[in-house]
């Protein structure tokens, strides 16, 4: 819709103030990087990054100069004279960039740009991206189901639920805050327990089969890296025991799953340094604790609002 693709049933599209609901996609200063790079095999670098330019028909000198400029902007000076399948999977996604951002446009629109690519080298990507937007101070709306990415990435983030705008915010209030059930378990990867409110503010684990019966029932969103294993102080926002399911090893931090009751687990990520001062294995008793900051309630259900604690 942003691009010009789509027309929106009501409501306008403003870019720089101008009203471009109706403006054709080749007349909006809108570029798009698209998923699949959509290069010209037949192109060499310098050629695909210099197309839009030779479209406007600007003069042999001012291509030359632009062109070089932005493939050293994204380090591929070297390539100039390569040709797409002479390139790496991060190489062609730089040239998609260059090629984009030749004319300078008022808003980039990156279609999950970094999907292809190899863990490592989507991190690499990443830092890349964040440092061009800083650099050129452009606006970039990028579409992406990696939720480190988005965190990464952004400076506001939109996360979308059946096509509406379920939370918008800086990637700090989505994260720490989530506005629904929804939101929580797409950014964050939440541990969702069923938990019902005790005199003096704490919570204590429920029955699943009990969680809807009274307004003092919620379910308790925590992520595996803020419950804490061992002997809770007192007083602490929530706490249970259970039995070690399986420890798992991530590398610097092991993922240790709880059985909390016969329907209810819990992973916990803890390092190994303390998951061997716990003697943790498979059968062991286990606490695990969580503070009051750490932890969001909301209501009953699959979509259930955030509530205060």
């Amino acid at each position: 819709m942003i691009g010009g693709f789509e027309v929106p049933d009501t409501g306008s599209v403003i870019i720089n103030g101008q009203d471009v609901t109706n403006v054709p996609p080749f007349h909006r200063d809108v570029n798009t990087v698209f998923q699949s790079y959509a290069l010209f095999p037949h192109l060499s670098v310098f050629e695909n990054v210099a197309y839009p330019l030779r479209i406007r028909r600007l003069r042999t000198a001012e291509i030359r100069d632009r062109v070089g400029a932005m493939l050293e902007r994204v380090n591929l000076s070297d390539k100039a004279n390569r040709y797409p399948h002479e390139l790496s999977g991060g190489q062609r996604q730089r040239v998609a960039l260059g090629r984009a951002l030749i004319n300078e446009p008022a808003v980039l629109l990156l279609d999950e740009p970094l999907s292809a690519l190899d863990a490592k080298l989507r991190r690499s990507m990443q830092m890349e991206l964040r440092r061009m937007h800083t650099e050129l101070g452009l606006t970039f709306v990028c579409v992406t189901h990696d939720q480190e990415e988005a965190l990464v990435m952004s400076d506001r983030i939109a996360v979308l639920e059946s096509g509406q705008i379920a939370q918008i915010g800086t990637p700090e209030k989505v994260f720490e805050a989530p506005a629904n059930r929804f939101v929580a378990d797409f950014i964050g990867g939440c541990n969702f327990l069923p938990v019902v409110a005790r005199p003096g503010g704490t919570l204590a684990l429920t029955d699943p089969g009990q969680e809807g019966r009274g307004a003092n029932h919620a379910t308790l969103a925590v992520r595996p890296t803020s419950l804490r294993l061992g002997a809770a102080p007192d007083p602490v926002a929530f706490s249970a025991t259970g039995r070690v399911k399986d420890v798992v090893y991530l590398g610097s931090l092991l993922r240790v799953m709880v059985q909390l009751s016969p329907q209810v687990e819990a992973a916990v990520e803890v390092d190994r340094d303390a998951a061997r001062e716990l003697s943790l294995h498979n059968g062991s008793l286990a606490t695990l604790w969580a503070r009051r900051e750490d932890i969001s309630l909301f209501e009953r259900g699959e979509r259930g609002q955030r509530v205060c604690l």
